[in-house]
């Protein structure tokens, strides 16, 4: 046979046999499983493999990981049946899968986390919450002897900018600034201001104009140091006695730029109506805050993922006499789920959705997942999603994945949720492995 021709006979025979095994079931199960795995202690986990062959898979601490309930350190096993891994403490441990004991198929690492329980909630909560300073929402013209003209504009101040001292005086309640300002125009000097933009420090002047019609020292900025509204409570971690609700940041209404919390509290909320949602107008939850209602919890962090405080008991009205399992990222799957949300009085109730889309996230990042409500009985109350259900909490296969975060404007049947591993990691229940999302803490 000619040798080129033989080269070429060689080279298609390898590059088939090559295909044929890269396409296989086996290799590409093998080539599925991660390289990496996080697990709960107490809450056991399988590697599914479709290679049905015999072969010897070993753990390097036994004492932080058991393989099919076994205590040995290597044991001899069919991968054509998923491996169950037990994880028995927090720890470290290596998982190698060997064909015939001695090639090396596939190493795991594995990273057992303690064991945790939260209770889901659903409760509709008020919130009050003050940002740690002046806020800047608008400019206004002061008509002075010189014309019309806005102090805080001409001193370069934007909306959405944060004021945290005048004169060296730092700046927690706006009642105080009149006062301030005057005592600054009287004198004819200007005031020295302090302010946060995208969390950098900066320093102007600001001339106080003395307005002719009211007859007072203005700055010509409109400014507001607080917010409240309702949202749903999403997860109560018992141990840590920490809480999580919303799902999402608190903006200011008129800036959207997210609230730095100086201080907050979130308090009982009792839900008198709904606006229903439909296409292009998302309706809403009416509630009010309950006249003699307690305190449930202070606000410390508005993060991306919601808001996280401390909360000293159990809140009142879960659907869970005992703390639930949580479900990491990698865990949630498409398919049936529920939701737990509050639609009349302080009641929570379930409701059936669809979770349609996964998002495979390594890092904390929104709009983790894709969601559908499919429950009759909710759409007929709500049409889909209403503001004032984010936070409400969900639950798949006995374990709280996540949160409801947005609706979907033209579709308010459908929206956006968050992974829960990513809220409790803002919430400082869970270490966080990665850079975390913006925290806008208390100060």
């Amino acid at each position: 046979m000619n040798p080129n021709l033989r080269k070429k006979l060689l080279g298609f025979i390898l590059a088939f046999f090559l295909c044929f095994v890269g396409t296989a079931e086996p290799v590409q199960s093998l080539a599925s499983l991660p390289n990496e795995m996080r697990l709960f202690a107490g809450q056991q986990a399988n590697l599914n493999l479709a290679m049905p062959v015999q072969a010897l898979a070993s753990v390097d601490r036994p004492d932080v990981l058991q393989l099919n309930g076994s205590t040995k350190s290597a044991l001899n096993i069919s991968l054509s049946r998923p491996l169950k891994l037990s994880p028995q403490q927090s720890g470290k441990a290596e998982v190698t899968l060997k064909l015939f004991g001695t090639i090396p198929l596939k190493t795991v690492h594995v990273k057992v986390m303690p064991e945790l329980k939260v209770y889901p909630g659903g409760q509709t909560i008020g919130v009050k919450v003050k940002s740690a300073g002046i806020l800047v929402v608008g400019h206004h013209l002061v008509h002075s002897s010189e014309g019309k003209t806005s102090p805080g504009e001409a001193a370069g101040l934007k909306l959405g900018d944060l004021l945290t001292q005048m004169d060296g005086s730092p700046l927690n309640d706006v009642t105080k600034v009149a006062q301030i300002v005057e005592k600054a125009g009287i004198s004819k000097k200007p005031l020295d201001i302090t302010y946060k933009r995208n969390g950098k420090e900066f320093k102007t002047k600001l001339t106080p104009a003395y307005d002719d019609e009211d007859r007072s020292w203005r700055l010509g900025l409109y400014i507001r140091d607080s917010a409240a509204g309702v949202g749903t409570l999403t997860f109560y971690a018992p141990h840590q006695k920490v809480y999580g609700a919303l799902g999402h940041v608190i903006t200011d209404m008129n800036t959207q730029t997210p609230i730095e919390v100086g201080s907050g509290q979130i308090l009982q909320s009792n839900v008198t109506s709904i606006s229903r949602s439909e296409q292009g107008e998302p309706g809403e939850k009416r509630a009010h805050f309950l006249k003699d209602g307690r305190i449930l919890g202070n606000v410390e962090r508005n993060t991306h993922f919601g808001i996280f405080g401390k909360m000293n008991e159990k809140p009142a009205h879960s659907l869970y006499p005992e703390p639930i399992p949580v479900a990491l990222a990698d865990e949630i799957k498409t398919g049936p789920a529920e939701i737990l949300t509050v639609v009349e009085g302080q009641e929570v109730e379930r409701f059936k959705i669809e979770i349609i889309h996964v998002s495979r996230q390594d890092a904390p990042a929104t709009k983790g997942m894709v969601l559908r409500i499919t429950d009759p009985e909710l759409i007929k109350k709500t049409g889909g999603i209403v503001q004032g259900m984010s936070g409400s909490p969900i639950v798949q296969n006995g374990k709280l994945i996540g949160a409801v975060t947005h609706v979907f404007v033209n579709d308010p049947k459908s929206g956006y949720g968050c992974f829960i591993e990513w809220m409790l990691q803002d919430s400082g229940v869970l270490p966080s492995t990665h850079t975390k999302s913006q925290n806008l803490k208390a100060g």
